[in-house]
């Protein structure tokens, strides 16, 4: 029986997702388990598992296309089964959104389009937008099998052969399609073309212009060096929002515009931190065991302050405000094209060793757009660090729906006054939040933090 393969609600907040590509092809073998495709959803970038097996018979959404939850994506058959009568493939549903009248391209009124001829594609990537394009852009024959002659006209002399997508892309990238050399079939111009081109444009330099000739002699002048090509300026890109841009946007635009924020900030000693860090990643490199980060004190510090403090692992939620009964730690990771936040569940029941792997693996599925919907959502309380990039301090956006969000800075070395007046080199960090004022006072906001500056200064507290 024909299994219809429709878009899934990958993430709790999808709405539609955007088919980046087809891991099989048309033809292929489908198992169980076996990648179907990648989807781009408002989260990340994720692979699309076959749950039935079969023959992947048709596909009825194109690499780029943005699609609806449920809407239908392709058709898996049993080996020798025929696709259902009443299932319009992909010419049938052309001639459907044709108005009446209408002539294919290239040919005349009342002629049906002749077969293509089959090609292989230029690659992979532009395999399925080859053959849709092929399809779109048929000529007509007659009787005897040669095409018809074109019509006068300079327009059909100058028509440029490229795909639906190509010239989508071509006109996002003010690309020129007529200074392309194609690469797919027959030199029609498909996608990597466009991209190519685009990339290629700004390292082109623009040639001089001849000069008009003199109408008259004049008097003889000490030759001048010859003109220089004067480099192209460069352009502004105009860049298409990624599903994960797009979200982005838009939650950050509701966090700012919603919530009431207000910013904590405390100044921490970090040198018994790095001391223990130093001693215990000596052991564990000993041990063949991988190292501690810094991020990973900070991680264990947010979960058990978070457990002592439990009015800042809350959320707002309309007539009521909830406090969890565990610690869901969300971690922001960057990531190519934006920004995910991988949670570890139950942090406050985990050792630092084993937050430290856990975090590992989740920022590694992330780069590598492996994170499934349960690796991402339900996060409580969310630590963001960018000390890894020289940042001192910084405030970051709360997350929705969380109340509470950790900053962290880079450890600086500065003088530092001890307890008998004398002047020494210190490292400090600074370490910031940002809370909801509609679920955390400012009291509990810096009984948050006061608990984790005593938990970071004093890091044994963090093995126990």
């Amino acid at each position: 029986m024909p299994i219809t393969i429709e878009m899934p609600k990958l993430s709790d907040t999808m709405t539609e997702g955007t088919l980046v590509r087809w891991v099989k092809n048309v033809g292929d073998q489908v198992e169980i388990g076996d990648i179907l495709a990648e989807v781009e959803t408002d989260k990340a970038t994720m692979e699309m598992e076959a749950f039935d097996e079969g023959i992947l018979s048709e596909v009825f959404v194109q690499e780029g296309q943005k699609v609806e939850i449920g809407q239908k994506l392709a058709l898996l058959l049993a080996p020798g089964e025929g696709k259902p009568s009443g299932e319009p493939g992909p010419a049938q549903k052309a001639e459907k959104a044709a108005p009446a009248g209408a002539v294919p391209k290239g040919g005349e009124a009342g002629q049906p389009p002749a077969s293509a001829q089959g090609a292989q594609a230029a690659g992979a990537e532009d395999q399925r937008e080859e053959k849709r394009s092929r399809e779109e852009e048929k000529v007509g024959t007659t009787d005897g099998g040669q095409a018809p002659a074109k019509a006068a006209g300079a327009e059909d002399e100058q028509r440029v052969k490229a795909s639906p997508l190509a010239k989508k892309l071509a006109a996002e990238l003010k690309v020129d399609l007529s200074t392309i050399s194609g690469t797919g079939p027959g030199g029609r111009i498909v996608q990597a073309d466009v991209r190519q081109a685009g990339e290629r444009a700004p390292a082109k330099a623009k040639q001089p212009e001849a000069a008009p000739p003199a109408a008259a002699p004049a008097p003889a002048k000490a030759p001048s060096a010859a003109p220089q090509p004067v480099a192209a300026a460069p352009e502004d890109k105009r860049i298409p929002l990624t599903g994960m841009r797009r979200a982005i946007a838009t939650r950050l635009l509701e966090a700012k515009t919603t919530i009431p924020h207000f910013y904590l900030q405390a100044d921490i000693d970090a040198e018994p931190m790095v001391k223990l860090r130093q001693e215990l990643n000596a052991t564990l490199e000993a041990a063949g065991q991988p190292k501690l980060t810094v991020n990973d004190f900070f991680l264990k510090a947010t979960a058990q302050a978070a457990t002592k403090v439990p009015q800042a692992n809350a959320s707002f939620d309309g007539d009521a405000v909830v406090q969890f009964a565990n610690v869901q730690l969300a971690c922001a990771v960057a990531v190519e094209d934006g920004l995910v936040t991988p949670v570890i569940r139950q942090a406050q029941t985990k050792s630092i060793g084993r937050i430290s792997s856990e975090i590992k693996d989740l920022a590694g599925k992330a780069r590598s757009k492996k994170l499934k919907p349960e690796d991402y959502q339900g996060g409580t309380i969310t630590v963001s660090n960018l000390g890894g990039y020289g940042v001192e301090q910084f405030f970051a956006i709360i997350n929705p729906p969380q109340s509470l969000i950790v900053s962290v800075g880079t450890i600086v070395k500065k003088p530092v006054v001890g307890g008998d007046g004398t002047i020494r080199a210190g490292q400090r960090i600074t370490v910031g939040i940002s809370c909801d004022h509609r679920v955390v006072d400012g009291a509990i906001g810096a009984q948050f933090l006061a608990e984790l500056k005593k938990l970071l200064e004093n890091p044994v507290l963090l093995l126990v």
